[in-house]
């Protein structure tokens, strides 16, 4: 009964620690400004296809670059359903307010629509719209105009594209022309929404045609620099006619070929001045989401939100930037993402591959010099631990890379790669030049706990650093706008637990086990509550993870007996944990919330059984990710049969660490939980333990080495391994 006793006061002293998401409804950051706000308003929304801030000029589109001097801007993050956006799905999804697509439908300009009167009616619309209900968002286009014509307004559509977002559930607007110039001038002010496709831009793609394999065939710059040209005489017309009052907003909202790019928003009209856009979506200055659009314009009018429509309303964060400064600024969003883009996928091989060799060099350097003594013994550990060191420090470095302006450099790409390996150079000298490096955990320490620093303080002040980072999340993806991604939050919670068990090593070895246990509790609480506060982490799966973590860790580190059933009363104390989050969360307003209000919102209706089985599908796919799961494997191949069971030389290096550092087992141990819950409660999958490994086993082995190096040669090898519930049973042992 003790035990248990003990067991239930380390759980709920890590719960204690997130009471603070507890004692009031999560905030969000950023403006409470309504701008745009005005009951009964007008709103013009102009949709122009694959439009890129680099298509804007002074001189080339004045009516454009009028609304970027005196209007809002911001990078458009046009991502639906599939990597690449098309026109028609642009603006399904502007009608739904969720990722929409044409489906069955080929990435070309939307088909003309089906006169109806003085009205029309877009063609396949029951087919359109019965695709998209049985897609994993289940949008439901039809949604923006069926909220204006329930007000009693109708809806004007200018060019085939403008029907597709404006269309009622049945696919109707009340009034359509094909062209600007064929609407009546009187009905620029009859109906509360109008929606405008200029397609010049992509047309001009369209123009170009296919060579013979089926690529696109390159558009230059001056075709593209003219149809930008007649695509601005397009804008200025509507700009011309649109009343007094209207509320434009304009959009580049779809891509053309098969590479994403992040495209224009631009906001006018009452509340919209000169002034970067933001939205609780992104929670960020100077980006916002097609799924943006449609809040937006409802909250122009007047009208409620429904729940089904997941954006949130444009808001003006003000400026003194000239038009050139804020267009700079953003084109820089798009060189970044795009720079990234280029080498991510790279980079992680790149990564996993160096670890891949790290682990078999050092087996082969374990089994061929285990009995050497000596200066060469010595090299052989100093470059284990250095490169293991370095393994480590790689993650964060890809993070504090973004304290850099690379983008801005004549080879971003090149750039961004020769930054990070110069911060991973400075990073393991750090963890080298102190005194801390004579000890068994000092330096890992030092990495470790700069990991979980940086994640932790980047978060909390807006995640300035996680966006177009190679470990991060990009807006081309749109996965993430805030918080931590899947990756980062790996590498936060499992740099979390290191470092919570590494900073109970010493009073553990002054015996003071109680100081110890509450130095585990306070940082693994932290790490809990900046995983999972909405308004910080805001990750739905990392409480899943951590909580088991820290309350395993606590009690490994007060000497007490873990079994699986506690591991799982563990787990089930996070999950009610995160269901407390996202009951409070789900309290603000629709356009407010997070993803884990949407949660409950799906919870309470029913559908919260679809997104587990959508996360679960994706956890099961992400198998294919070859990399990822290479270097799981391999990871935990050479945890075991390298570090904890080897075969060919005299004593398991791990167990040497372990004499020297009471708290490696038990830090390791909460790592290995972190990977595994996480994987099992993430979409990412093995990507989860692949991150979290490539931290987690590089600090180990540097641990190791330097605890080879302290034990010296003629070391005698340790006793037999106990069994599996006395080691984790034991207390630790007493200072060498």
């Amino acid at each position: 009964m003790a035990r248990r006793g003990v067991a239930l006061t380390a759980v709920l002293a890590v719960l204690m620690a997130a009471f603070t998401l507890l004692t009031a409804t999560p905030g969000q950051a950023g403006s409470d400004g309504r701008a745009g706000e005005r009951a009964g308003g007008r709103v013009v929304v102009i949709g122009i296809p694959s439009l890129l801030w680099s298509d804007l000029d002074r001189t080339r589109t004045p009516a454009l670059w009028g609304l970027v001097e005196r209007g809002s801007a911001a990078d458009l993050s046009v991502r639906t359903i599939t990597p690449t956006t098309c026109p028609a799905d642009g603006w399904l999804t502007v009608s739904a307010g969720e990722r929409s697509r044409l489906i069955n439908g080929n990435c070309a300009l939307p088909p003309a629509p089906t006169p109806t009167g003085r009205g029309a009616t877009a063609p396949g619309w029951l087919a359109i719209s019965k695709g998209n209900a049985e897609t994993r968002y289940k949008a439901r286009v039809g949604l923006l105009g069926d909220a204006v014509r329930r007000s009693g307004g109708c809806t004007l559509a200018v060019g085939p594209g403008a029907v597709f977002g404006a269309a009622d559930s049945g696919g109707a607007v009340d009034l359509y022309a094909p062209t600007p110039d064929r609407v009546a001038p009187a009905d620029w002010s009859r109906c509360a929404l109008t929606t405008v496709d200029v397609d010049d831009v992509f047309r001009a793609y369209i123009t170009a045609g296919f060579d013979g394999s089926g690529r696109q065939v390159p558009v230059s710059q001056a075709a593209r620099n003219r149809a930008a040209a007649v695509a601005d005489r397009h804008v200025a017309a509507v700009l011309a006619a649109v009343p007094p009052g209207t509320t434009v907003l304009v959009a580049g909202l779809s891509d053309t070929v098969d590479i994403p790019h992040l495209h224009v928003a631009l906001a006018a009209g009452p509340g919209y001045g000169n002034a970067y856009l933001t939205a609780n979506s992104t929670r960020r200055t100077g980006l916002v989401t097609i799924t943006d659009v449609t809040a937006t314009a409802l909250r122009v009018l007047g009208l409620d939100q429904p729940a089904a429509a997941v954006g949130s309303p444009w808001r003006a964060e003000p400026t003194t930037e000239s038009a050139a400064a804020k267009a700079g600024a953003l084109h820089d969003g798009e060189v970044a993402a795009q720079a990234n883009r280029s080498v991510q996928a790279v980079f992680y091989i790149a990564l996993f591959a160096a670890q891949l060799l790290l682990y078999g060099g050092t087996a082969l350097a374990l089994r061929r010099n285990g009995g050497v003594e000596g200066d060469r013994r010595r090299r052989i550990l100093k470059i284990m631990k250095v490169s293991a060191l370095a393994g480590a420090a790689a993650p964060v470095s890809t993070f504090l890379a973004g304290l850099v302006p690379w983008w801005r450099m004549p080879y971003p790409a090149v750039a961004l790669v020769l930054t990070v390996l110069v911060i991973t150079g400075l990073v393991t000298a750090l963890a080298l030049a102190g005194p801390w490096r004579r000890s068994v955990t000092g330096s890992v320490l030092v990495i470790a706990g700069l990991t979980a620093l940086v994640l932790g303080v980047d978060v909390i002040f807006g995640s300035t650093l996680q966006l177009n980072t190679l470990m991060g999340y990009t807006a081309l993806v749109a996965g993430r706008y805030y918080g931590f991604g899947n990756q980062a939050f790996a590498l936060f919670a499992v740099a979390g637990v290191l470092s919570a068990a590494w900073l109970a090593e010493h009073p553990l070895r002054a015996g003071r086990r109680g100081l110890a246990v509450a130095l585990v509790l306070v940082v693994g609480g932290l790490t809990v509550v900046i995983d999972g506060w909405p308004a910080w982490g805001s990750d739905f799966g990392g409480v899943l993870a951590i909580v088991p973590a820290v309350a395993v860790l606590a009690l490994m580190i007060a000497g007490r007996r873990v079994s699986p059933v506690l591991v799982a009363l563990c787990a089930l104390a996070g999950a009610a944990l995160v269901l407390l989050i996202s009951y409070l969360d789900a309290r603000r307003p629709v356009g407010d919330r997070s993803h884990l209000g949407r949660f409950w919102d799906d919870l309470v209706g029913g559908g919260a059984w679809d997104v587990v089985a959508r996360k679960a599908q994706s956890m099961l796919g992400s198998l294919g990710n070859w990399y990822f799961t290479l270097a799981t494997v391999s990871a935990l191949c050479f945890l075991f049969f390298v570090l904890a069971r080897p075969v060919h030389w005299r004593a398991a290096v791990l167990d040497q660490a372990y004499r020297l550092s009471p708290t490696l087992r038990p830090a390791l141990f909460a790592a290995l939980i972190v990977a595994v819950g996480g994987m099992v409660v993430n979409d990412s999958g093995v990507a989860i333990p692949a991150v979290a490994f490539s931290l987690a086993i590089p600090l180990t082995l540097a641990a190791s080495a330097r605890a080879l190096e302290i034990d010296g040669p003629g070391t005698p090898p340790p006793a037999p391994p106990e069994p599996r519930s006395a080691q984790l049973e034991r207390p630790p042992s007493a200072p060498r």
